[in-house]
């Protein structure tokens, strides 16, 4: 009788058990420093996000006019804006709103992105008509235009401004999936799935999707920066948060008045916040598409 343990003669070898997440994603990850610098600079933000409130040496929100408009100082890092109220503090601060605003688009974005783009790049027919039109409405649009008219008619609060950018980076998830779905959805592993008693909606599930996370990974994070910059963008306008929240967009407007009078650090610092969590986002990208990579899960 043969052995239940031994391989099956197809010249395949027994499967192995895959190795562990952090070990491979340090392996990978080894092979390119500048994914290290940008996952390290994630975690600068992401503490500050965290923690962030409570390390601020003052309270963002409190005035004070005899120290209104002074420079960078060892007392205050950053200098201090028109109302007295610390620079630092409340650039420490805005990263958790700033970062959630993010978080919370992208990945609302993603997921129904990617939803809607496997099912029509696997099904086709009907659902891929539907949904190809709507995508392609959304994307006919100025998408930062797009974002303007949503909160304007809903309103400008947070919850808003997650929505109306989550809608406008819907386009770029879904067409990705759609692509990797109509690619694959007739290979072999596929066909081997359907020959083994899965349903539509388990083979888009555990064979479509995981082979689409690569690329839609890199838009993903390319997507946290870009929403950063929309909410920043919107706050610049007056249509995103409302002052006197600490949001990098609302310290820049703020700044930019104060620029040709001499008082730089007012706008210098929040923007400088903003170009470095973009760079580290764009950064990030090349290091998330490696590690859900499933052809380097050996």
């Amino acid at each position: 009788m043969a052995d239940a343990s031994a391989p099956a003669a197809t010249g395949t070898s027994a499967p192995r058990p895959s190795p562990n997440f952090w070990r491979r994603s340090y392996h990978i990850l080894s092979a390119n420093p500048v994914s290290f610098v940008a996952l390290g600079g994630f975690g600068v933000i992401v503490l500050a996000a965290i923690f962030g409130p409570s390390l601020a040496p003052y309270d963002p929100l409190l005035t004070d006019a005899a120290k209104a408009l002074q420079p960078p100082s060892a007392e205050n890092w950053f200098g201090t804006d028109h109302l007295g109220r610390d620079v630092f503090s409340r650039v420490l601060v805005a990263a958790r709103l700033d970062l959630m605003i993010s978080v919370a688009a992208v990945t609302l974005s993603f997921f129904v992105g990617a939803a809607v783009g496997t099912l029509a790049g696997y099904y086709g027919g009907w659902i891929d008509k539907i949904s190809g039109r709507v995508i392609d409405t959304i994307m006919a649009f100025p998408l930062f235009v797009l974002a303007m008219g949503i909160v304007a008619a809903l309103g400008n609060t947070v919850e808003n401004i997650i929505y109306a950018t989550a809608i406008i980076n819907v386009p770029f998830y879904a067409r990705v999936a759609r692509a990797e779905a109509t690619i694959r959805r007739n290979a072999g592993f596929v066909q081997a799935a359907k020959l083994s008693g899965n349903g539509g909606l388990r083979i888009v599930a555990t064979q479509l999707f995981p082979n689409a996370l690569p690329p839609m990974m890199v838009q993903a994070s390319l997507n946290l920066g870009w929403a950063i910059l929309n909410a920043a963008g919107l706050s610049f306008i007056g249509l995103g948060v409302r002052p006197p929240t600490p949001e990098w967009g609302i310290m820049v407007a703020e700044g930019a008045n104060f620029i040709v009078s001499g008082e730089w650090w007012l706008a210098i610092f929040p923007g400088l916040a903003l170009m470095l969590t973009v760079f580290a986002f764009n950064l990030m990208g090349d290091a998330l598409r490696d590690i859900v990579d499933p052809r380097k899960r050996t």
